[in-house]
């Protein structure tokens, strides 16, 4: 079989696949497409510029909630271009260079989404179980360097297995299953050993769909141990209600993204139709549902959105 690489004269593309079966109908499916990237995008710049705007919004929590905000819409943003003008345009070719640089920042901004996560249930867990310490263990100082450690952890996660990928030959096969480039669909297209690369990807996986779901359960096990032993009735109901937006927001992350780990995984013969709902139901589903979520559970972004409404009519 005829194998490429980077090296080559010739300039290498890939293709790019829309809805399996559904191609004709492509300029009817980017309606809806359109419409979740939109609330996605507004959302998320809402809720950034109610927190900026808000001095009473300058704390741990809404600082958190901003970097969740900016994950999101940098995961938007990063899969918008080669989705819409796949549907619109029917543009499928995206260059070596290009496919490879969207696979870092879709992946990169994927497993920051998982770390701010983390970094948001430690906070919930130091409110509720020391919050006669909170201001002095959750500074801007020490949330500035959580930010930092972030970028830094989820660059040295993506990197390594973006160079291992990109070392390989690639087949003539240069069809993608989705309108973005995963990782996980194109390994499939290498014609070269790639156990280092699937050992290292389990790997990834240990560290960061298992090892950030498992903190993130342990600290809101530590959280009902404090809440049940030593809180009222109303008090417990208050901290669970205060965490329900994070608990949520976990869901939203996590479920699909084993979910398609798992498709890949052990259903790689499954309709493509399959794979490319979960593909897509993974990357929209975390910046579409989070600012709905966190602007219908969080009262103070409530009231903040609704300021910031009050002032543009008054403008």
């Amino acid at each position: 079989m005829l194998a490429i690489t980077n090296t080559s004269e010739e300039p290498f593309y890939f293709i790019l696949t829309g809805i399996p079966g559904f191609e004709p109908m492509h300029i009817w499916i980017s309606i809806p497409f359109c419409c979740l990237y939109i609330i996605s995008i507004l959302g998320n710049t809402t809720i950034l510029a109610v927190i900026q705007i808000e001095p009473s919004l300058h704390q741990p929590m809404y600082l958190f909630l901003s970097m969740l905000a900016l994950t999101d819409l940098g995961l938007t943003l990063t899969t918008l271009p080669t989705v819409m003008q796949l549907l619109w345009f029917n543009v499928r070719e995206i260059s070596f260079e290009a496919c490879f640089a969207q696979f870092f920042f879709l992946h990169g901004f994927s497993f920051m989404e998982s770390s701010v996560l983390l970094a948001m249930a430690y906070d919930r867990f130091v409110a509720i179980c020391r919050p006669l310490h909170y201001a002095s263990i959750l500074t801007e100082n020490v949330i500035g360097r959580i930010g930092i450690a972030i970028i830094i952890r989820c660059v040295l996660a993506v990197l390594p297995s973006l160079f291992l990928l990109k070392r390989l030959p690639f087949c003539h096969s240069r069809l993608l299953s989705h309108s973005y480039c995963l990782h996980q669909d194109m390994i499939r297209l290498v014609c070269a050993d790639t156990r280092v690369n699937s050992w290292y990807g389990f790997g990834l996986v240990l560290l960061i769909i298992v090892l950030d779901p498992l903190l993130i359960l342990v600290s809101y096990g530590l959280i009902l141990h404090s809440v049940l032993g030593t809180a009222s009735q109303a008090e417990r109901f208050k901290a669970l209600n205060n965490c329900l937006s994070h608990i949520l927001a976990v869901l939203i992350l996590y479920v699909p993204m084993v979910g398609l780990s798992m498709v890949h995984r052990f259903a790689r013969h499954a309709s493509p139709l399959v794979h490319v709902i979960m593909a897509n139901v993974y990357l929209l589903s975390p910046p579409v549902m989070n600012p709905i979520i966190y602007s219908v559970k969080t009262k103070q972004i409530r009231q903040g959105i609704f300021r910031l409404l009050c002032r543009g009519k008054a403008h």
